[in-house]
């Protein structure tokens, strides 16, 4: 009887190191998860954030511009559409919403909220997705290259002057800034590659008209 206590004791030991032995493991592999998958995780918080922002592909925002002082004096409702961005060199015509996120981007060319809106002087920051359907095409851009972009307030002619390859975490690549209109239109790279990626094609065009 005391040999079926003692055998039972140490049973139960067994298992008490057994799951503190797994639950230091547990704490370990979280740990080094979040070190070295930290940014990626975080954008993923993001991206699960965003789908909740509803578009509606067919109707265009009315936007209110003062031509005088190139000033906008009512802006469109964040995730609706105001307008067209075209690219006829590479056959690109897609609507452009008011917003960066992914809900938005699932409908056309975004356009970050940070950054100013066309004919505004200042510089605009435009992305959409590297799928067929969207911008599949924009690393095959060439220096001289017009885009349009069509908006309720007006046409704005830009001519791409320079593309570059960026990491996404380079913020300083796509700089706000009120000197200049330019506008700065990305996706990732590679757009034929798979999984996560951390490059950016962009391409910078001055208005020219």
């Amino acid at each position: 009887m005391h040999n079926d206590k003692s055998t039972h004791w140490i049973k139960v030991e067994a298992i008490i190191i057994d799951l503190i032995v797994a639950s230091l493991i547990f704490i370990a592999v979280i740990g080094s998860v979040k070190l070295l998958f930290g940014k990626q995780i975080k954008s993923a918080i993001e991206v699960i954030d965003m789908v909740s922002i509803n578009t509606n592909s067919n109707v265009i925002s009315e936007i209110k511009f003062n031509k005088e002082v190139n000033e906008i004096t009512e802006y469109p409702e964040y995730g609706s559409r105001y307008g067209n961005i075209k690219i006829e060199s590479l056959d690109v015509n897609l609507p452009l919403y008011y917003g960066d996120k992914l809900s938005i981007l699932r409908n056309g060319v975004g356009q970050s909220s940070g950054a100013y809106f066309p004919g505004e002087g200042g510089s605009i920051i435009c992305m959409g997705h590297n799928t067929k359907t969207f911008l599949y095409r924009l690393p095959e851009i060439k220096k001289g290259a017009i885009i349009n972009v069509e908006t309720t307030y007006g046409t704005f002619e830009y001519k791409v002057n320079e593309t570059k390859i960026v990491n996404m975490y380079d913020v300083d690549q796509l700089p706000v800034q009120k000197d200049k209109e330019i506008l700065m239109l990305y996706t990732c790279y590679p757009v034929n590659g798979l999984g996560h990626k951390t490059d950016r094609f962009v391409v910078y065009a001055e208005r020219i008209n």
